[in-house]
């Protein structure tokens, strides 16, 4: 390339200074060199050194072998040159045999495979991987459980703690829940928990995890393990792992597993509802108009690995689990329930029908204590009994109850009685009208309890009326109020 570049720039600067030396001072090469590029007719062309190989000698040999009838792989190959003399090793071998199959035009690349597009309803592919996620303050091994509908590209996931067999079993009923049917048949890996012999060199059956066929035949779908490895096979369920870390999993973080959950599934439902660059149709959409009616039914319930573990309810109503309590409805204190941990994070409570009683996320630690106040509204009492908490109660709940407590100190020893009394009646009475009536018993001095229940029976009995109640009252009777000659005129009316 250099003497290409040469010649041309002395054939020009030449034609222009017809001097030899000075094209060399231009250029900065020797007058010898102008002199030689000058000399040639054409330009200079670049010949290639030829490198000779040590099996230059063998390779029609090599042929002979690797086509009929022999069709040698190349560790054979390699071991009858070695016998004839070769001195080489294996890798020009192979390079050479590369070359042979792309020329004589019968080789196959193993990448190639047939296409193939399942009729809705028939196939679902499901596999799972692992991400480092942000959950609270630290940084956990997460598995991604996902399917895909074959057909329409619909996608489900979800998210655990642990990759064991209960785990896969649940995530496999959970996203055919999600994905609302089942499909005939279930692409599935090789994992021992679904597999437990798939010899691609073998002509037996497969040999699947009989707890992976009680799954299947409780959701009433077939297994089918996909050849081992060979990815490609179920390569719908493979690509969308890529995207989900990409666009989903990096630069977020999340408080809680179930949170992980709750917007990765929205993530997931929102992509499922753009275009799908295979298809060129939305995934939601088509599998609304065409693959949701040739799902399977679901089951009412889902098949669990482990059996339920039993738990008696405290008298404050908690059940103790790992070290940890948390609060059920106060129905269940004395009783038996019965739960079990899913994903190694969510806590499932059931009663003796197993009813779903309680589902929450288990504590990190232990020693923690959750408290639900629904839990206990059966029972709480309707007005708080702390002293300083009636007094908030009440002057928040009336513009009067400041006012209240302060006459009612200098009458009565405990003043937040007669306070807690008034609450009470909350549920008899808005807050506008005990309001009122406080600010009457204030002014009437009739602040005890008894005092202001008769301020309230005369109110009931219509004797008292609230000054707004007054205003309608009034209001209404004037529009009642005719004068006589109205009668008068609608007599004279009707006798004409």
């Amino acid at each position: 390339m250099k003497d290409l570049e040469d010649w041309a720039a002395v054939q020009k600067v030449y034609k222009q200074t017809k001097s030899k030396r000075a094209t060399a001072q231009l250029l900065g090469i020797s007058r010898n060199t102008v002199k030689r590029l000058l000399a040639m007719d054409k330009p200079p062309s670049y010949n290639r050194k030829i490198y000779h190989s040590k099996i230059d000698a063998y390779k029609e040999q090599i042929i002979e072998w690797r086509c009929e009838p022999y069709n040698f792989n190349g560790t054979r190959i390699f071991r009858e040159l070695k016998a004839i003399g070769y001195q080489g090793s294996i890798g020009p071998v192979y390079r050479f045999l590369n070359k042979i199959d792309e020329d004589v035009g019968y080789h196959i690349s193993k990448r190639a495979t047939v296409r193939h597009e399942s009729p809705c309803g028939d196939q679902a592919q499901f596999d799972w991987t692992e991400y480092e996620v942000l959950i609270g303050s630290r940084y956990r091994k997460v598995y991604c459980f996902a399917m895909i509908l074959s057909a329409s590209r619909k996608k489900a996931v979800c998210f655990s703690l642990k990759s064991d067999a209960a785990a896969i079993y649940e995530a496999i009923q959970e996203l055919f829940d999600d994905l609302g049917g089942v499909t005939l048949e279930l692409l599935i890996d090789n994992p021992k928990a679904l597999v437990l012999e798939n010899n691609p060199r073998s002509e037996a059956e497969i040999r699947y995890n009989p707890h992976a066929l009680m799954v299947a035949k409780h959701l009433g779908t077939e297994l089918n393990a996909c050849p081992c490895y060979w990815p490609r096979k179920k390569g719908k369920i493979e690509r969308p792992f890529k995207y989900i870390e990409e666009q989903f999993i990096k630069g977020n973080s999340f408080a809680t597993m179930e949170e992980l959950n709750h917007r990765g599934k929205k993530f997931v439902d929102d992509w499922c509802s753009e275009t799908h660059s295979t298809t060129g149709r939305i995934p939601n959409q088509h599998y609304l108009l065409e693959e949701k009616g040739t799902l399977l039914e679901l089951p009412k319930t889902h098949y669990h690995l482990d059996a339920l573990k039993t738990r008696k309810v405290s008298p404050d109503s908690f059940v103790s689990i790992e070290g940890n309590k948390y609060s059920v409805p106060v129905t269940y204190v004395d009783r038996n329930v019965f739960y079990r941990i899913i994903y190694g994070f969510r806590i499932e409570v059931y009663d003796k029908n197993e009813h779903l009683i309680l589902r929450q996320e288990a504590f990190e630690s232990k020693r923690n204590v959750l408290t639900n106040d629904e839990h206990y509204a059966q029972i709480a009492p309707k007005v708080n009994t702390s002293i300083p908490q009636i007094r908030r109660d009440f002057t928040e709940r009336f513009r009067n109850g400041s006012r209240y407590l302060e006459a009612a100190g200098h009458r009565f020893d405990q003043p937040t009685h007669h306070a807690r009394r008034i609450l009470e009646l909350q549920e008899l009475y808005d807050d506008n009208v005990l309001d009122y009536f406080i600010g009457v018993a204030i002014e009437e001095d009739m602040m005890d309890i008894t005092s202001f229940r008769a301020l309230l029976r005369d109110y009931n009995s219509g004797y008292l009326i609230l000054p707004n109640e007054a205003k309608v009252q009034s209001s209404t009777k004037n529009e009642l109020i005719r004068d006589c000659s109205y009668y008068e005129e609608s007599t004279k009316e009707v006798t004409q």
